[in-house]
Order: structure tokens, then sequence, then C-alpha cells
């Protein structure tokens, strides 16, 4: 793929096509501006370029693929995840997470690890709370507030660094009255408990989709060689989840399953996960 292309929770895209949002920056429900604290609107850009999949496959505009069992469609860029999904629809998840050691190696890779929110049936976005490795910062753990892609175009929070060991809380919620089953707005909040620090999208777009399938936590990975690449301890746990249904009812058990979506890739790094309704582990 071309070299000046970037990595994001969505796969690689063309510079022009990652919108990075200020705070207070709202992208509209109806998908057509960005409003601005200071009042300014400008129109959402139309990415002009594709975008890939981390095997390269080559993506065209809003052209995610239709998923149904199958895992995101970002190649095999998601190593593993936790998932529930419901007839009906969510209406907030939260969990919270400490930063793990930084990886031993150091091979360029890129680590993301984050709950998150999807339309099981027509995905057209994700809305994501993110701690990623070697992203924003170089060889750094920072954390971001992420939407993706109407009309091809990333969305992402002002990041903020983090240090190892710090409290990071990940929450997305609509801004419907209860019982709507497409919401249009939400807000996704990734905070820093131990420093206050955090980004947030307020307001942001459900670009139509019903959000039906919950993800308790996921690893997505780039150009990891080996097991080394990953950060130190093997294995990271989401706690204190809560799940909410459209009335925002706490589920007691929201029927949370494992996918092992590594089959045949290398390396094979022991990856695997334990559940209860609060607490999931993933290991690696």
């Amino acid at each position: 793929m071309p070299a000046n292309y970037v990595i994001t929770p969505a796969g690689y895209f063309h510079p022009s096509c990652v919108v990075h949002l200020a705070k207070g920056d709202v992208l509209h429900k109806d998908e057509k501006t960005i409003q601005h604290a200071n009042a300014r609107v400008d129109s959402i850009p139309v990415c002009h370029y594709a975008h890939f999949k981390r095997n390269g496959e080559r993506v065209v505009g809003d052209e995610r693929g239709v998923r149904g069992v199958r895992p995101p469609t970002i190649g095999h860029a998601w190593i593993e995840y936790l998932s529930t999904t419901t007839s009906s629809s969510y209406g907030e998840l939260g969990a919270d997470w400490n930063v793990p050691s930084a990886p031993s190696a150091s091979d360029g890779q890129t680590n993301y690890l984050f709950p998150g929110l999807e339309d099981y049936a027509d995905v057209v976005t994700i809305l994501q709370p993110v701690l990623g490795w070697n992203s924003d910062y170089a060889n750094a753990w920072g954390i971001a507030s992420w939407n993706c892609c109407v009309s091809g175009t990333v969305f992402e929070a002002t990041p903020t660094r983090v240090n190892v060991g710090d409290k990071i809380a990940g929450y997305m919620w609509d801004n419907c009255a209860a019982g709507a089953l497409s919401c249009s707005s939400w807000d996704v909040l990734t905070e820093d408990l131990t420093t206050g620090n955090y980004s947030e999208l307020v307001g942001t777009s459900s670009q139509g989709q019903t959000f039906n399938w919950a993800f308790a936590g996921a690893l997505e990975v780039y150009n990891v060689s080996r097991c080394s690449d990953y950060p130190a301890g093997g294995s990271l746990a989401f706690y204190d989840l809560e799940l909410y249904d459209d009335n925002f009812s706490l589920y007691s058990n929201p029927g949370w399953s494992f996918t092992n979506a590594s089959s045949g890739l290398t390396p094979q790094c022991g990856y695997g996960a334990t559940l209860s309704p609060a607490t999931v582990t993933l290991f690696y």
C-alpha cells in the first residue's frame, strides 16, 4: 500500500481522510457538517482515496463489506474479541481497563485495545474509545475516541498521552429518550481516570446505524511479527463492564462470547479469553 498512508483503528487511510476533531467539535447527526466550538461550520470532507485492509485489499469509499457473523472488515487486524448482540439495540456501554506495560520488542507495530459498538446486520460505522500503542504517539500509549467512516473518512477526537498503569474508562451512550431503537446522536468518551485527561466525541452521528453489536474488549494489531510485539504481561482485563439496553436498563448478564480471528496468522501467541458478566480478559 502507499507509503504515506496512516494506521487507524479502521485500517490504512490516506492522511487527508483522517479528520482530527478538536475539543468541542461536533460531528452533526445529519452527517453533513462539523460544528466547531468557535461556531464555525465546515462540511464533512469526502475522502478521494481508497483505504486498505491489513492484508492490502483495496476498499473504495464507504464499502466495508457485509459481515454477518464474520469479524469486522479490516482483514485480520482484529485478532480476538468478546462480543454480544441483541434483537433491539443498546443505549450505553462502558468499561474500565489499565494501561499495560510497553511491548518488550519494537518492530514498528501498532496495538489497539478497546470496547465498541456496531450494527450487526449493516455495518457502516463503529464507535470506539481506544487505547493505542505507537498510534498517535511514537512508542508510547495514548487514548482517543473514534467514529468511522462516513464518506470514507475516519474521525478522531483530540488524543491524549497516557502512562503505564493508568486506569482508563471508555464509554459510549446515546442522547435519545429511552426506547429509541436507532438513536442518531452519541457521545464517545475515553478518559484517563488517573490524570483526568480525556478524549471525547460529543453528539457524534450514528450514521443511520442501530447499535445492536457490543464489544466488551477487542485486540487489533498492525505489523506484529513476534509475540513480544504485544504489551508485556500477556493479558489485559476489561472490568466494571456495564451494558444497557435502549431503555437504559442494565443487563445483569450480557452473554459475552469469545471470537479468535487469528486462524492462519503468524505469530500464534496463545490467544484466548476468560469471561464473566462484568469482567473479560484477553490473552495474547
